[in-house]
C-alpha cells in the first residue's frame, strides 16, 4: 500500500503545479497579444501606401473581390511584402534563439558570429563578379552563409564545441566577411556597387513569387526539424555536464542545433538580406516577456516577425519621409540595444 505524502510533499507539488499554470498562462497572454500586434501591424501595411485603400476594400481585394487595380496593389503588392517581413523575421528570430540559447551567450547571433556576412559577400560575388541576378544570388549567399559557418566550425573545434572558442572565432570572420565586401563594393563601378549595397542592408520590398516560397517552404521544414530537437534547449543551458546527466549528448546536441539556426539563416539571408539585429534582438525581447528562464523560441519567433513587419512600415513610411530598406530601420533599433547589453553586461560582471 502506497505511504500517504507528507504535508511538505503536498505543498511543494502543489507550488510545481501553480507555477506551470501560471507560466502556461503568461505563455497564452504574449502570445495573444503579439497576434494583435501583427494583425494591427499587417492590416496597416494593408491599407497604407501612396495608392490609400479603406479597410474593407483591402480585406476585400484580399480574398480576390474588387476591381483590378485594388487587386493588383493588395495582392501583388503589399501581401508578399508583408509575408517576406513576417517570413523573414521569424526566421532570423529562431535561429538567433538556437543560437543564444545553445551558446548560453547573449551575443551569439548570425549578425556578430559573421554568417550573416558570409551570405552577403556569397551575393555580392556573383552578382558583381558574374552579373547573375534572382535565385542563383540567393543560392551565392545559402553557400557563402555554410562555408563560413564550416570554417567557424572547423577553427572552433577542440575536442568539442565549446561556446566561448566559437563566438570568438566568429567574430574575427565577421570582420574578414566585413573587409571582403568592403573591397569588392570598392573595386566595381559605382552604380554596379549602388545596387549591390541596398541589398546587403537587407529589405523585403522586392520579394515576390518563387523567391517567396523558396523563404516560406524553407522556414517551415526547418522550424519543423527544430521542433524535434528543441528539448535539447533547457539541458543545454545547464552546461554540458548536467545536459549529460540529463541524458543529452551534449557536442552532437549543439552541432545539430546549430547546423540548424545556420541553414535557417542561410535561407531568410539568400532570400531577404542580412536584416541586422533581428536575431540578436527579437530573443532578447521574448525573454523578457515570458520571463520563465527559458529559450523562449515560440514567443521569438512571433516577435521578430512583429518587429521587422514594423520595420518595414516605418522603412516604407516614417523614416524622415524617405524610403528605405528595411535593415535600416532594424539596424537603429538594434544598435542602441547592444550597446546597452554592452554596458550592463559590463557592471553585472563587475559586480
Amino acid at each position: 500500500m502506497t505511504a500517504a505524502l507528507s504535508p511538505a510533499t503536498r505543498s511543494g507539488a502543489d507550488g510545481v503545479r501553480d507555477l506551470r499554470t501560471r507560466r502556461r498562462r503568461r505563455l497564452v497572454v504574449v502570445l495573444a497579444t503579439l497576434a494583435v500586434v501583427i494583425f494591427a501591424l499587417a492590416t496597416l501595411a494593408l491599407v497604407v501606401g501612396p495608392a490609400s485603400l479603406s479597410p474593407g476594400k483591402a480585406v476585400a481585394a484580399l480574398f480576390g473581390v474588387g476591381d483590378e487595380g485594388d487587386l493588383f496593389v493588395v495582392q501583388r503588392l503589399r501581401l508578399p511584402r508583408i509575408l517576406a517581413a513576417l517570413l523573414a523575421g521569424a526566421a532570423f528570430a529562431l535561429a538567433g534563439g538556437l543560437f543564444q540559447s545553445t551558446l548560453r551567450n547573449l551575443l551569439a547571433s548570425p549578425d556578430i558570429l559573421g554568417i550573416s556576412g558570409g551570405a552577403s559577400v556569397g551575393a555580392v560575388t556573383l552578382m558583381l563578379g558574374f552579373g547573375l541576378s534572382g535565385l542563383a544570388v540567393a543560392a551565392g549567399a545559402f553557400v557563402g552563409a555554410t562555408t563560413v559557418a564550416l570554417l567557424i566550425w572547423f577553427f572552433a573545434w577542440r575536442s568539442g564545441l565549446h561556446a566561448i572558442r566559437f563566438v570568438l572565432v566568429g567574430v574575427g570572420f565577421s570582420y574578414l566577411a566585413s573587409s571582403v565586401l568592403a573591397w569588392e563594393l570598392a573595386s566595381v563601378d559605382q552604380r554596379d556597387a549602388a545596387s549591390a549595397l541596398v541589398w546587403t542592408v537587407g529589405s523585403v520590398a522586392d520579394v515576390r513569387d518563387t523567391e517567396l516560397w523558396v523563404l516560406g517552404g524553407g522556414f517551415a521544414v526547418l522550424a519543423l526539424a527544430v521542433v524535434l530537437v528543441a528539448r535539447w534547449q533547457s539541458p543545454l543551458a545547464l552546461g554540458d555536464d548536467h545536459a549529460t546527466g540529463l541524458g543529452v549528448r551534449a557536442d552532437r546536441a549543439r552541432v545539430v542545433t546549430l547546423a540548424l539556426a545556420v541553414a535557417i539563416v542561410a535561407v531568410a539571408t539568400s532570400v531577404v538580406g542580412p536584416l541586422a539585429f533581428v536575431a540578436l534582438v527579437a530573443p532578447a525581447i521574448a525573454r523578457r516577456l515570458l520571463d520563465d528562464g527559458g529559450p523562449a523560441l515560440t514567443v521569438a519567433v512571433a516577435t521578430g516577425a512583429a518587429l521587422v513587419l514594423g520595420s518595414d512600415l516605418v522603412a516604407q513610411h516614417g523614416l524622415f519621409g524617405v524610403s528605405a530598406p528595411t535593415g535600416i530601420v532594424t539596424g537603429l533599433v538594434g544598435a542602441p540595444y547592444l550597446l546597452w547589453l554592452l554596458a550592463t553586461h559590463d557592471r553585472r560582471s563587475r559586480s
